[in-house]
């Protein structure tokens, strides 16, 4: 039966043409008659079942993520006639300045990565953007950073007297977005969104996460951010192959002594490193095993609800013991403090790792994908079996990468109104599924999924999938991001990654996790300073505990050089800048 909701179709707010309702319910029935009933297709969307075992280990492809497959004829007419305006959101979509008159030029500074290049290595030629200039009638020249260096060639345009109009990553900025402004680098976007950038202004407005993390506390609109209808799902946790729990008889673990435990039995069964950290990230301070001890990686809110500093409290004492005894023990990868990616990815296949901190998108690829590793997902650990654990990971509805116009921009209106098409229904339609019928078609709720000869799917060059995010669609940037039903890692055809990282979000206590904050001028540069001196003193002292190389006992010296460094300074300025957050 062709869906009722198909045909009575949302128009700017989800207003109603009513005069077309007698004739939309015509249809209807009739439609009925001459088509008769059906079951309603399985669709794409999120990941997997929430009610399934934490592990995902049981999920099979049929039961998680399993894309609409198979309906021939009657589905690519379907898609043809569905509104892709008819969002599930009720996302803005003012499109009447488009195409702009006179086909403005604008430059844009866009950093590529090593990620990002394996799919493409210039925006100038991506797909999605392409068909984003033919719609708003802007032309787009991309600037691109050498890959591996961006920081140093940010830092070069910034000092010279030749900006672009648009830098994507203005937060790279020394002092961020707010010190930019205040130089006279980036305008303060306030006014210029009110006027010319109506979808982007409705949908930051209309949730106080999104109006929060994007302004400073002047009031001053910082620029376009990567902003979510929803809190996406926290990508970091353990993750054990599933063989490991059929060669130890053991359950997936919960607590620090069923993890030892667990550990151990790995070891017995061959596995003969089988913890993985990952120094380089920071990995080896996630909360994912120092909260069970009642400290964070760094900075969190504490119970009495003020800024505080995770490697002072109490329980981290108790958690680097335990850790420098798994390590002692070999439980712990010996090089996982030298490891770069590449060698960690190595040593992740290999026989003698059973478990990794890392996210279950990557491991999809790495483990499952390419090396045919099941793997599921374990709680972020407690001491004790009941208890919640807590993280200082939470996503606010603001994913980052904020694109700032500059002072030199000779024709911000133009910038503003490009940009605006991100937060328009079609532009988060194209940006996070890319080109209709090429990678996707619109199911019957509105969604937009990658049907089977999506090129999503069957991609000539066979760019791994977790790669493509890049190729066909546009992962991170200003505009509003759809993760849980467009990321491929998420829905591809029994990918059970949602369902684990959706299991931690939904388990685990987010309230430490500290908002965005700002610091004024002169307390970014002793902020700054005194994260450094900080961080590389927990990094020294951490390590050399973990790895035996000085005793327990150091920590108390640690605790007491933290301190003299001004520690409580440090914290006086979070402190500050969370207050006016809240104000804001």
């Amino acid at each position: 039966m062709v869906s009722c909701n198909l045909l009575i179709t949302k128009f700017k707010g989800g207003l109603i043409v009513k005069r077309l309702i007698g004739l939309l319910l015509t249809l209807c029935m009739l439609s009925a008659v001459l088509i008769g009933c059906g079951e309603k297709a399985p669709t794409g969307g999120q990941s997997g079942d929430s009610s399934k075992d934490v592990a995902g280990a049981e999920n099979t492809p049929e039961a998680t993520g399993k894309q609409e497959n198979g309906k021939g004829e009657d589905k690519e007419a379907e898609s043809q006639t569905a509104d892709p305006l008819k969002d599930p959101y009720g996302l803005p979509n003012d499109l009447s300045a488009y195409p702009l008159k006179d086909n403005p030029t604008l430059t844009y500074w866009w950093p590529i990565d090593s990620f990002q290049a394996v799919a493409t290595k210039d925006m100038n030629e991506q797909e999605v953007w392409k068909e984003v200039e033919k719609i708003t009638g802007v032309n787009i020249e991309f600037q691109h950073p050498a890959v591996g260096q961006e920081t140093e060639q940010f830092n070069l345009m910034i000092s010279s007297d030749d900006l672009p109009d648009l830098i994507c990553q203005s937060d790279s900025y020394k002092g961020g977005v707010t010190a930019g402004i205040d130089d006279g680098v980036f305008i303060d976007h306030s006014e210029i969104i009110d006027q010319y950038a109506p979808n982007y202004k409705a949908f930051r407005e209309s949730d106080e996460d999104r109006r929060r993390t994007t302004m400073d506390d002047k009031g001053r609109v910082l620029g376009f951010y990567n902003l979510s209808p929803y809190s996406e799902w926290m990508w970091l946790g353990a993750l054990i192959k599933k063989e490991t729990l059929d060669k130890t008889g053991l359950p997936v673990p919960e607590t620090m002594t069923e993890w030892y435990d667990f550990l151990k039995k790995c070891q017995e069964a061959g596995y003969d490193n089988p913890l993985n950290f990952d120094a380089s990230s920071g990995t080896v301070w996630t909360g994912l095993f120092c909260s069970a001890y009642g400290a964070q990686d760094w900075i969190f809110i504490n119970k009495e609800g003020k800024a505080d500093w995770g490697p002072i409290q109490p329980g981290m004492k108790d958690y680097l013991a335990e850790m420098s005894k798994w390590y002692k023990e070999g439980l712990i990868d010996k090089d996982f403090a030298t490891r770069d990616y590449n060698s960690k990815m190595a040593f992740l296949i290999s026989d003698a790792c059973a478990v990794s901190i890392e996210s279950p998108d990557t491991l999809w690829g790495t483990w499952k994908e390419q090396n045919n590793i099941d793997f599921v997902g374990s709680p972020y650990p407690v001491l004790k079996k009941g208890d919640k654990p807590t993280t200082t990971y939470k996503h606010w509805k603001n994913g980052g990468w904020p694109t700032s116009i500059t002072m030199e921009c000779k024709n911000p209106e133009a910038a503003a109104r490009f940009l605006d098409f991100g937060y328009t229904a079609k532009g988060w339609e194209l940006f996070n599924f890319g080109l209709p019928e090429r990678t996707h078609r619109i199911d019957e709720s509105g969604m937009p999924y990658y049907h089977e000869e999506s090129a999503m799917w069957t991609d000539p060059d066979k760019v791994p999938l977790s790669h493509r995010i890049w190729k066909y669609k546009i992962h991170q940037g200003p505009f509003i991001r759809e993760e849980h039903n467009s990321n491929p890692m998420l829905v591809s055809p029994g990918s059970y990654s949602g369902q684990i990282r959706q299991m931690w979000t939904e388990g685990t206590d987010a309230s430490p996790a500290v908002p965005p904050t700002s610091f004024t001028s002169e307390e970014s540069a002793r902020e700054a300073d005194l994260s450094t001196q900080l961080s590389t003193l927990r990094s020294e002292i951490f390590l050399q505990i973990i790895m035996g190389q000085k005793p327990i006992e150091e920590y108390d010296k640690f605790v007491e050089t933290a301190k003299s460094m001004g520690v409580q300074e440090w914290l006086g300025i979070w402190q500050a800048a969370l207050d006016r957050y809240n104000a804001r």
